[in-house]
Formats: structure tokens, C-alpha cells, sequence
């Protein structure tokens, strides 16, 4: 497929549904779809004003855009509070994420235990990625990461993943206390 600047969510969907028909692996599925996910979340046509919305009791919004029936391939517009975030969780999927406006800081976080214990988990601090615009980062299935709005500004994301984030197990962790349990977002 030739990209073009302005890549539409449904031109997204249709290669994210070729290249997951051509591969289950998680790496080749992520480095096929960075720049297409890219390309749309610069072109922005499909922004609109509700996008911008957030939950402050939750930190930020998670706006459905597309998902596949058996909840696979579901595209999300994430809009980030200032000065709040996610905690460190995984994603029980694969995903492509692209800043759309503002900056995240994304922190990769790196499991130290065997995950054996119920409800325990240990982690170690990992890279930092700031998220601007353009900014593409990936995660596997099994990837650990937390993000923040450390500004005073909105910040927005465009997410691609292989399944609809709430309905695969994943866990929200936090560091300090060691523990683990499970994350469920609400989407609007």
C-alpha cells in the first residue's frame, strides 16, 4: 500500500486487516503497521471535538474509533489529562501508538520476578520515551509500560491494538508496592 499523507481510519483499518492476515507474529504485525498508524494519526481528519474528552477520575479518555467484531483490531483516540497518566500495566495484545497533539512520557517498566505469585509483581525502571507528534512507539503483548502528561497542555494519542484492551487479561502493577491486579478501563 502507498501511503498517503492523509490516511483515514478505515484506509488504517483495511492494511492493519491485511498485514494480521499475512502474520500472527506480534514484531513483524507492529513493524508493518507503524507508519500506516502514523500517517493517519498526523493527517487528524478524523479528530474531532469529543475526542478531546477525558474521565478525571480516571486520568484520561479512551475513545472507541473502530473495533472488529470478536473485539479484534480496535482503534482508540486517547486524550491524556494534564498532569496525570496510567500507571505501569500491560496489554495483553500488540499495539502501535502515535502522538497526535501534546506530549506523553512513556516509561518502560521490565518484570524482575517469575510472576508465580498471585497479586505480587517486581519491576525495574526501563527506558523513557517522550511522545510528541509523529512519535510512533510499539509494545508486544507482554510489555510493560506507564504513561503521563507532565504538562500543563492535553495531550492525545492514536492507539491501534490486536484486541480491544478489556477484553484480553492484563494487569495494572505498581512498582512501589509490588503488587499486581487487574486493569479495566473505561471507553467512551
Amino acid at each position: 500500500m502507498t501511503l498517503s499523507s492523509a490516511l483515514s481510519i478505515a484506509a488504517l483499518v483495511v492494511e492493519a486487516r491485511t498485514v494480521t492476515a499475512s502474520t500472527a507474529d506480534p514484531a513483524a504485525i507492529v513493524a508493518a503497521l507503524s507508519e500506516p498508524l502514523r500517517a493517519t494519526a498526523l493527517s487528524a481528519d478524523w479528530l474531532t471535538p469529543e475526542l478531546r474528552g477525558a474521565l478525571p477520575e480516571q486520568g484520561f479518555g479512551s475513545h472507541l474509533l473502530h473495533e472488529e467484531p470478536g473485539h479484534d483490531l480496535a482503534v482508540f483516540c486517547v486524550a491524556w489529562l494534564p498532569g496525570r497518566g496510567a500507571p505501569a500495566h500491560n496489554h495483553g495484545t500488540w499495539g502501535v501508538v502515535c502522538g497526535v497533539e501534546g506530549t506523553e512520557t512513556n516509561t518502560a517498566w521490565r518484570r524482575t520476578d517469575d510472576g508465580s505469585d498471585p497479586g505480587h509483581a517486581s519491576l525495574a525502571r526501563g527506558a523513557v520515551t517522550e511522545l510528541i507528534r509523529g512519535t510512533v512507539v510499539t509494545v508486544s503483548p507482554t510489555d510493560i509500560h506507564s504513561v503521563e502528561n507532565r504538562t500543563a497542555s492535553l495531550s492525545l494519542s492514536l492507539h491501534l491494538y490486536g484486541r480491544h484492551l478489556n477484553v484480553v487479561p492484563r494487569s495494572q502493577f505498581d512498582p512501589v508496592a509490588g503488587t499486581e491486579k487487574p486493569f479495566v478501563i473505561t471507553v467512551r
